[in-house]
This record gives C-alpha cells, structure tokens and sequence, in this order.
C-alpha cells in the first residue's frame, strides 16, 4: 500500500470537508444525510452495478472522517453502509442485494445493527438471541441493547444463534429484520450522552421471519460477521479521527487568537506541545486507519481484522486526549456552548468503549498478534 493519497481520494477529501464545513456543528441530521447521498458520499463503497459508487472501506472512511472534522459525523454511516451494506454486499442473495443496496446507497433507506446484548457484553460466543426452525420459517428470540438508530432504520440487520444439527452448538447467523416485524419492540435508552442517534434496547419475541430473511449461509457464522465487524472498527476509527481533528482545530484558532500579557498563548510551549502531540496522535491513528481499509478492501480478511482493531484503539485514544486537551486549552470558554467542545468529552469517551473496548483489543493482540497465553 501507497503511504500518500492517491490524487482521488485528495479529491473526495476535499469535496466531502466542503460539504462538512457548508453544514457546520448545528447541522440537522436529515438535510446532512440527504445532501450527502445525492452527492454519492453513502454509497461510495458500495458496487456500481446497484447504485454505489464502487469504491471500498478507505473511500467510505474519508467522507466520515471529514465530515466529522467538520463538527458534523454522520454516525449511521458506521452502520448502515458500512456494516449493513458491506454484509448484504458480499453475502446477501441477488433478492436482498436489490432490495436494499441501492436504497443504502441513495440515502432513502437505512438499515441498523443488533449484535450486543445485556449479558454477553464484549463476548459474541455468548449471545443468546436464537433463531429457530418452524417450517420454511424462522422464529427469533432474544433482547439486544445499545443499538444506534433504530427508530430512523427501516430495518435491522440482527446477530442471532442457529443450532448446528450435527454438533448441537450455536453458531452466528444473520437475519434482516423489519421495524414493522411483530414482536419487534424497541425501548429508548435515557442516555446522559446528547447524540443526534438514539440508542435502543429491543426485544425480540418469536418474531417470524420467511427463509429469504437470512443473510448468507447459515453455515458461514463468523466470516459474515466479522465481514461486518471488521468496517465496524475501520469506521468508528474514522469517527474518532474526525471528533478529534474538529476539537483540535478549535485549540489551535484559539490559541492562536487569545492572547494574554501581549503574547497569543499558543506561543507558550506548555499550551503549544500538548496540541502538537494531539496532532500526531491523529496522524499515526489515520495510517493505522488506512492501511486497515486497504487490507480489508483486498480481501485480506485476518491482515485487516488485526489492523481494524488497532486502528480503533489508537484512533480512541487520539481522541481523547485531544478533545481533553482543547478543553483545557480553551479553558473555561472550553465548557460553553458557544465553542461546542464540551459535548464532545463524553462523546469523545465512547470511542474507547464501543464497539468493542480497549482492553479487548489488547486482548487481541496480545493473544493473536504476540502469541500470548489466551486470558479469557
């Protein structure tokens, strides 16, 4: 992989930031993702022959991080493109693909994500929602929670367990799931984090589904999940990395218009290093970004789930302490509304935790990348 941009990927940069910067911090959600789509910006990496333009996770990953460096992340796109129309994309049927690709591409249509749930935490072998034979039907059965947007998502793409007739255990499968579908009942959590997405428990209660609602194979398990899993991670680097840059940027205009005793405070080095070292956080977590995105967009499937998850760990921590540090640059104007950083130290904070947490990414790569004794 090339370490420099390639001359169009600069080019959607710049579009999509142009577009960012016209919708600013107050942006509405609806008008954002509507212009945004016309523009061909949610369906970059999307296949062109149902509506998408072609391209792949390191095209997709571009327009969320500018657009949050803009002070306007669209978090959907994490979800609905990335994840849902990824999965659809490789594993779904020539039915699913046409129903649902072009309307993920085109904006008109949105599609959430259901994986976590109450007792299973970090820990998808331990997921309870279960998917059962009834005739050419399935019945699915189970509870999920903190799922982004599923009173703005038209369906959900669900992770739920089949029985493996020959063996007895479970095993991931995927269905899509209607809002409509009976027995589909959401409850909105009260969340002190203020997002323009809401976040949801649901309850599945024997919802009856036609055979044509599986994704795939039913005996694929992990690899259509974690086909899903692994954009989840490029994205929500993504996300990380534009919240960072946008507070960032924020420090340094600050720092460099307040002065105090004749001099602009950015010309101290205790205010001017911490937010060079922000800086190149941000940077060394883009190129951990990027080459996650190119091994994945290869077809580089193990390359890119050890990438993805340490992209997601740098990109979490680069932003933390960014937004940290622009606060603390700003000082008390840090906290007010008018600068717009306070919201983002607990939105900042999320990163660490979600999708998947900090310490299970070490996990990882101290049991699968250093050859570690496995600790869970």
């Amino acid at each position: 992989m090339t370490t420099t941009e390639t001359e169009d990927h600069k080019a959607l940069r710049s579009a999509v930031a142009a577009l960012g910067k016209r919708h600013g911090r107050t942006y509405d959600r609806e008008t954002l993702w509507s212009e945004a789509a016309k523009l061909g910006y949610l369906g970059v990496n999307l296949p062109e022959e149902y509506g998408g333009g072609g391209g792949g996770i390191a095209e997709l990953s571009i327009v969320l991080e500018e657009l949050g460096a803009a002070g306007c992340p669209l978090l959907m796109m994490v979800v609905s493109p990335a994840i849902c129309g990824t999965v659809i994309a490789r594993f779904g049927t020539d039915a699913q693909k046409q129903e649902w690709l072009p309307a993920l591409a085109d904006g008109t249509r949105t599609m959430a994500f259901g994986i976590t749930e109450p007792d299973a935490g970090s820990n998808s072998h331990r997921i309870t929602t279960t998917a059962r034979r009834d005739g050419s039907d399935w019945l699915l059965t189970g509870r999920k929670v903190f799922i982004s947007g599923v009173d703005i998502a038209d369906a959900t793409l669900i992770v739920g367990r089949t029985e493996d007739s020959r063996t007895g255990r479970l095993k991931p499968c995927l269905f899509i799931v209607p809002r409509d579908a009976e027995g589909f009942r959401r409850h909105q959590i009260d969340m002190e984090l203020q997002a323009v997405e809401k976040q949801f428990e649901l309850t599945l209660d024997d919802i009856r589904l036609p055979a044509e609602a599986l994704v795939g194979d039913e005996d694929a398990g992990l690899l259509q999940l974690f086909a899903g899993l692994n954009p989840e991670r490029i994205m929500t680097a993504a996300f990380a990395i534009g919240m960072g840059r946008y507070a960032l940027a924020q420090a340094i205009t600050y720092a460099r218009d307040r002065t105090v005793w004749n001099t602009p405070i950015g010309a101290h080095q205790a205010i001017a290093h911490p937010l060079a070292q922000a800086h190149i956080d941000l940077e060394l977590a883009r190129l951990m970004m990027q080459k996650a995105a190119y091994l994945y967009d290869e077809g580089d499937d193990v390359g890119a789930g050890e990438a993805a998850n340490m992209a997601k760990y740098a990109a979490g921590e680069a932003c933390v302490r960014a937004v940290d540090q622009a606060v603390h640059t700003l000082g008390g104007n840090g906290l007010t509304r008018e600068f717009g950083l306070a919201s983002l130290i607990t939105a900042a904070r999320v990163a660490r935790i979600a999708p998947v947490s900090r310490e299970m990414i070490l996990n990882y790569v101290s049991h699968q990348t250093l050859g570690l004794p496995k600790s869970y």
